[in-house]
């Protein structure tokens, strides 16, 4: 029981400073005051509205100036040199291809090569 009627009694004064804080909600009243600082004079704030952005040029954009074309002259190409392991040298004079025989005085023959028979 005891616990109730504290209970209802915070309730009340709950209800009672709730309705103090709407009896004036829609009735504004001007208020007149001087402030005499005693440190110096009263500090004065100026209206500022909103910060003022400034609005940024366009970007500018450069672009470098074509180079000129470069021309490279290429050289002709050197003339192909045919493989030398595709070809066998025959001696006439040895009679024998070229591993076996390490020099011929008359000239060495080209021969195609040719599988063992």
């Amino acid at each position: 029981m005891k616990t109730l009627k504290s209970l209802l009694l915070f309730l009340l004064l709950g209800l009672g400073a709730a309705s103090g804080a709407w009896a004036d909600h829609w009735h504004h009243h001007g208020h007149v005051g001087i402030f005499i600082d005693p440190w110096g004079p009263p500090l004065m704030y100026p209206y500022h509205p909103y910060p003022v952005y400034p609005y940024y040029p366009p970007a500018v954009v450069v672009t470098p100036a074509p180079q000129p074309p470069v021309y490279v002259e290429q050289q002709p190409a050197p003339a192909v040199q045919e493989d030398q392991g595709n070809w066998w040298y025959y001696c006439p004079e040895a009679r024998a291809y070229y591993p076996y025989v390490k020099q011929c005085t008359k000239g060495w023959q080209r021969v195609a090569p040719q599988p063992p028979q």
